[in-house]
């Protein structure tokens, strides 16, 4: 496992963090023995949410039961759209939401705090005077936007610097080898794949913002569980949200080609497409869910896959 540092966090964050929305841990479940299984392997970085249902439960309980919190990295998030689509970017929302977390994650601190949904009719300023607030009394070290352009981090950190406060230093796009061609969940979903955000990977590639990659491998399009022999079948094997996002003629064909060069070099398509995820020159962090030890060494594994720039130049259709 990988290890780097993230500006305002303590610890090393591992390459690769163990993301909790998924069962047990949305429904506030025993997740011990997974995540026992996660930190054996490396993982020191847990992906959360106040809006995973019950898994800051979960994780909590895991935190207070093995007595580990000074061994490990949160990450959680705030200020999701409620069930009716309402907007939730308000001072009053975002605090209510970390005081819950707190509560849930037996914790005083997250160390990776990151505002789950933009709206942009708020000022990136009055976001960032929030976050800022947040860090000065402890209950928050690094923090960012899921879901946030690069033009909005841009106009936060502008207003941060001439502010002499602390900018975002972490941004949690949608990042993979599958074109993300529609919003899976609506609600403002961002991405940086495909041919249409070249620019977007410029502006991480020169400013060297960490990315918390989600849906990293096109939720469940790369993990091997499909294959592109039975594309017909997609909708019974990825759900509703992955064939609204992924399930599109141009991802098949990088699925195709994906299988192809995974035999050749005697890697899974999972290991190749997170291969592909951290040959791309960012600084990338991929969020990873499954409730197999053995399916995430590999992924571990794939962290020394070296692709050439041809390869991972046709892996994407270009």
């Amino acid at each position: 496992m990988e290890y780097v540092q993230i500006l305002y966090v303590d610890r090393p964050v591992s390459r690769i963090l163990y993301g909790t929305a998924m069962p047990p841990f949305l429904m506030g479940g025993d997740g011990n023995e997974l995540l026992d299984g996660m930190f054996s392997l490396g993982i020191t970085c847990f992906d959360t949410a106040r809006n995973y249902g019950g898994a800051e439960i979960s994780i909590g309980n895991w935190i207070e039961s093995r007595g580990n919190r000074d061994q490990i990295v949160l990450l959680s998030k705030c200020g999701h759209p409620d069930a009716s689509g309402k907007k939730r970017v308000t001072e009053h929302d975002m605090k209510d939401d970390l005081r819950t977390s707190l509560e849930y994650l037996r914790t005083d601190h997250i160390d990776i705090y990151l505002l789950h949904r933009d709206d942009p009719e708020i000022p990136a300023g009055e976001i960032v005077e929030i976050f800022n607030g947040m860090h000065a009394d402890g209950s928050i070290g690094a923090f960012g936007g899921s879901n946030w352009n690069y033009r909005r981090i841009e106009e936060a950190n502008e207003y941060a610097y001439a502010h002499g406060l602390i900018p975002f230093t972490v941004s949690s796009p949608n990042f993979g080898l599958a074109d993300q061609v529609q919003d899976p969940w609506g609600g403002g979903c961002e991405t940086i794949s495909g041919p249409s955000h070249e620019k977007d990977r410029e502006w991480y590639a020169e400013n060297r913002m960490p990315v918390i990659a989600y849906s990293s491998l096109g939720r469940g399009l790369f993990s091997g569980r499909l294959k592109y022999k039975d594309i017909d079948n997609a909708a019974q094997v990825l759900d509703q949200f992955a064939m609204r996002g992924y399930g599109y003629p141009e991802n098949f064909e990088r699925l195709r080609r994906c299988e192809e060069l995974a035999e050749k070099k005697g890697v899974t398509v999972a290991q190749l497409a997170m291969a592909w995820i951290h040959s791309q020159g960012l600084n990338t962090f991929a969020v990873v869910s499954t409730s197999s030890k053995e399916r995430m060494q590999q992924n571990i594994d794939a962290l020394s896959i070296e692709l050439t720039p041809e390869e991972a130049g046709w892996l994407d259709l270009r």
